[in-house]
């Protein structure tokens, strides 16, 4: 059985972005979107066992335990760090470790445009970054706090679980607290967050209500405040986030969105054809005083409309930028239509450009 610290390096070598490891199978390597099986014999419950106490540290084996699964960030060496999922699953143990990159990434090269970047000098209001897990939500954050770390000299308070990327202070001060270890949840974290003194704050998973409604009150509040959800789209995020509201409340929380809200940023990857790797596809929603009243109006499902008419902002939409990539012949059609918000719409649109281009 290879030792953790070959499989990690393997990982980091082939520039995988996780690691599998479960009783009855071999390791596997998920490389560039796809499933690669390691060609080393099936692990046993006791290798996976034995794996999972080389990186986990006595307070986890104990939550492993209690609850039957548990969380951890860890550094390997100088190379990269890993968030690690530990679980029982059938009686035995279970392993998934994400790769981090130790390498910040530029907006450049994350693809996105120079309108976000005025953005992020505004003093007040929410950003959020959503997307399904995996799709680098953790990677496009922390390429926004290292720009507002190296531009302006602010306090950037960061809360998550676990802390994926170490940030260094550099004009800003950077505060890091780990759900879990620092302080004992999200929502109390972003309540003690405004009593310290923030410019920024980054909350790294709005996954309850308490949470939702504190990070609403700080963006409204004079703080610039960075979140994710689970969503794809920004008109279903906004839906998302006022749906975890109670029906009384949601009236306010739409005005309050309204007022505070100033952009959704929603990215998947997708895997190249044309080499290596994959590539983020995004769409970007700003928010403008029509899409503002859209929001307070209720009236969502125009969104897209407004997005498509709003390109002088930087705005986009998620099948315009999948088109773009397969006019360019970055991905493949089936890729495409996969992730399209309107597989129909994309697939009408591609035939109808196929056309013309043989029609001339």
């Amino acid at each position: 059985m290879p030792d953790m610290n070959q499989l990690l390096q393997l990982v980091i070598d082939k520039g995988g972005s996780d690691l599998h490891l479960t009783v009855g199978r071999p390791p596997v390597v998920r490389l560039h979107g796809r499933m690669r099986t390691l060609n080393t014999p099936p692990l046993t419950p006791e290798d996976t066992n034995d794996l999972m106490k080389s990186i986990t540290g006595e307070r986890y084996q104990q939550e492993l335990d209690e609850l039957g699964s548990t969380d951890f960030g860890f550094a390997f060496g100088e190379q990269a760090r890993f968030r690690s999922a530990v679980f029982k699953q059938r009686g035995n143990i279970g392993l998934v470790l994400r790769q981090i990159s130790n390498t910040l990434l530029t907006m450049e090269q994350i693809g996105l445009s120079h309108n976000i970047k005025s953005l992020l000098a505004k003093p007040r209001g929410m950003i959020l970054v959503t997307g399904p897990t995996g799709s680098g939500k953790s990677t496009t954050l922390a390429s926004m706090i290292n720009f507002i770390n190296e531009e302006h000299d602010h306090h950037i308070i960061t809360i998550e679980d676990p802390i994926e990327f170490y940030h260094e202070h550099k004009k800003s001060i950077i505060t890091q607290r780990e759900v879990g270890v620092d302080v004992d949840s999200f929502s109390e974290a972003l309540r003690r967050a405004l009593r310290m003194d923030p410019d920024v704050i980054l909350v790294g998973e709005m996954r309850d209500l308490e949470t939702i409604s504190a990070a609403i009150t700080a963006a409204e509040t004079g703080h610039l405040v960075f979140g994710t959800l689970h969503t794809t789209g920004a008109a279903k995020t906004i839906d998302r986030v006022i749906d975890a509201f109670p029906q009384a409340q949601q009236e306010q929380v739409r005005v309050q969105l309204a007022g505070s809200l100033v952009a959704v940023i929603s990215q998947l990857l997708v895997p190249r054809c044309d080499k290596q790797g994959v590539i983020a596809a995004h769409e970007i929603m700003i928010v403008t005083s029509a899409i503002s009243n859209l929001i307070r109006e209720n009236k969502t499902f125009r969104i897209d409309s407004s997005i498509q008419t709003g390109k002088k902002y930087g705005m986009k939409l998620l099948d315009d930028t999948l088109f773009r990539y397969f006019a360019e012949k970055k991905i493949k059609y089936s890729d495409a239509m996969q992730r399209a918000q309107d597989p129909i719409a994309l697939q009408e649109r591609i035939k109808q450009a196929s056309e013309q281009a043989q029609s001339q």
